[in-house]
């Protein structure tokens, strides 16, 4: 047995469809397999993925609310308690903490924008580095005797 005895199942054996060959193809002229007209029947019919068949599609059927801000700034908060957790496991370097230290910590990303929140207490007196700070934040830092150094984005 080897290759040039092989021969193809029954099943295999059936030609493939010929449309557009004429009436004698049993596919050919007029509709050419293809059914009575339909916008599926025309050429260049491309069905995208979210199409229905004209029924109402669900993009359009759900309910829409709210809006989105596409300026919006977005920030990673990082909380003065946040800052003091890391100071004492020895995370944070003491006196001065910039943002490459903040990063590598793992409180914020390479890219991101930092903005110190106030949920928390710090008693340590630091020097902090951020994009933004809330008002609260910014006392907690300098009534422990620090100060809070803003950052250009």
């Amino acid at each position: 047995m080897d290759l040039s005895n092989l021969k193809a199942p029954e099943p295999n054996k059936k030609n493939r469809k010929r449309i557009g060959r004429g009436q004698g193809s049993g596919y050919g002229g007029h509709t050419v397999g293809k059914g009575h007209n339909g916008q599926r029947a025309r050429s260049g019919f491309k069905e995208r993925f979210w199409f229905e068949g004209g029924q109402m599609p669900l993009q359009r059927r759900i309910p829409k609310w709210g809006f989105t801000n596409n300026f919006r700034t977005e920030y990673v908060a990082v909380n003065v308690g946040t800052i003091d957790l890391f100071l004492e496991a020895g995370k944070l370097k003491d006196p001065v903490i910039s943002l490459d230290d903040l990063i590598e910590a793992g409180l914020a990303g390479k890219g991101d924008l930092v903005k110190l929140l106030g949920d928390g207490d710090i008693e340590k007196s630091i020097e902090i580095e951020v994009h933004n700070a809330s008002k609260s934040a910014k006392k907690k830092v300098e009534d422990a005797g620090g100060s809070v150094s803003f950052i250009e984005n």
